[in-house]
């Protein structure tokens, strides 16, 4: 069998741990091992939510042979060379799993290889791509007639996670060992609220609910001291929008076997580095999270939670995809943009998470606005206190997630094309 190069282009971070991981995965159990028939290489483009660390992470992948940063990006676009000037085989499959789906047709042109693009909600470029695979039917409802035989309903990568539990039907947390989640982000435009905020929703909870726990799981791409420092009014003078009085970061706590940010108040939040937390996640009773990839890993597993989006500084949301993106982070107009795109956003909401995107309705909480720790405090005290609740949200999130499997077919479809090869 001659060499097989199997291109990857990806972006952000939830992209790169959500959707790259459960694939080269599935392309490996399909394809086999051996590097001298079947190479994966991962090329990244830039994306607003970025934090520098993808290429790392794509790399530790085992399955992965070779990866290039999105700093390069633009470079192999164009000219269709890499910084390392990587070697292709004439035969090649490129997988999209995040970006803009006009680079696999670019990149496929120049390469001369055929592309496969999983779109979660539309799907362009019809006349240009050679296969879909798509999150569910509504994708290719209005795709014309002649294209159909290239669509594929795979159902939705991020269900994978269900797969990495030991049980596949999410248990239901401890009643005995009450864990409540904290999902503050990854990016500094998040974290800067994000973290005082919650931490002090968990000092009014632990002053009503004492024998609650809380969890912080690390996202991959953040380090403790730079998380903690969102924890510090000295260093994130927004903390004292929310009456927050700081915590500090504990490294060796003889309470716990993790790291842990301890508040003022005395409070332990666990901090938590596994990754992915899948495992960690499904014990939780509830969590208390932003909007972006948090929401869709949650509702795979099954976990019931509030989504939270303050809008105490409206320049402080940075992080939206494709051009509000590149807007809201230009050097001096940024802000400006932020608030802007922010204030218009806000009078133009729609469903947020993306539980609730699957679902066309509002299964879990999304609360918008000047968000109060004492108000968001007594949500999560009820909903505990009312156990029905938060079951009938699980079966709601069960019912919403749709079918699994999805890089299993997704490695079917990229063995399918590799046939077509003459």
């Amino acid at each position: 069998m001659n060499l097989v190069d199997i291109l990857i282009l990806s972006n952000g971070p939830g992209e790169v741990t959500t959707w790259v991981r459960p694939v080269v995965k599935a392309l490996r159990d399909k394809l086999g091992n051996n590097r001298d028939e079947v190479r994966i290489s991962v090329v990244l483009s830039p994306c607003p939510n970025a934090s520098g660390k993808e290429a790392a992470i794509a790399l530790s992948y085992p399955e992965v042979d070779r990866v290039q940063s999105a700093e390069h990006f633009w470079q192999f676009l164009l000219w269709g060379k890499t910084v390392e000037n990587w070697d292709w085989s004439d035969r090649g499959i490129i997988i999209f799993l995040g970006g803009d789906q006009i680079f696999p047709v670019i990149i496929g042109k120049k390469l001369g290889y055929r592309t496969v693009v999983y779109a979660e909600w539309e799907a362009r470029w019809h006349n240009f791509i050679d296969r879909f695979a798509v999150m569910n039917p509504q994708v290719s409802a209005k795709v014309s007639p002649k294209y159909a035989d290239k669509f594929t309903v795979v159902g939705d990568i991020m269900l994978e996670a269900q797969k990495q539990l030991n049980n596949p039907q999410s248990p239901s947390p401890n009643p005995q060992a009450p864990i409540i989640g904290l999902l503050p982000g990854s990016k500094a435009a998040k974290l800067t609220q994000g973290v005082p905020l919650m931490l002090k929703i968990a000092e009014y909870i632990h002053s009503k609910r004492p024998e609650m726990k809380f969890v912080i799981p690390v996202a991959p791409t953040l380090d403790l001291e730079t998380l903690a420092s969102f924890a510090d009014p000295q260093k994130n003078p927004f903390a004292e929008t929310f009456q927050f009085s700081g915590a500090s970061l504990v490294v060796s706590e003889p309470s716990s076997n993790y790291p842990v940010l301890q508040t003022s108040q005395g409070i332990y939040v666990e901090l938590h580095q596994e990754n992915p937390a899948y495992d960690l996640l499904s014990r939780c009773c509830i969590c208390l999270t932003t909007v972006g990839a948090n929401t869709a890993e949650l509702g795979a597993l099954g976990v019931p939670m509030l989504v939270l989006l303050p809008t105490q500084q409206l320049d402080a949301m940075r992080s939206w995809d494709g051009l509000p993106g590149l807007l809201a982070n230009l050097p001096g107009l940024g802000s400006t943009f932020a608030k802007i795109i922010n204030w218009l956003f806000l009078r133009r909401k729609g469903l947020l998470a993306w539980p609730n995107i699957w679902a066309k309705a509002e299964i879990v909480p999304e609360i918008v606005g000047k968000l109060q720790a004492n108000d968001i405090g007594e949500m999560v005290i009820d909903l505990i206190d009312h156990p029905e609740k938060l079951e009938a949200m699980r079966n709601q999130l069960r019912q919403a997630r749709g079918e699994s499997g999805a890089a299993q077919k997704i490695a079917q479809i990229v063995s399918e094309e590799i046939g077509n090869w003459k």
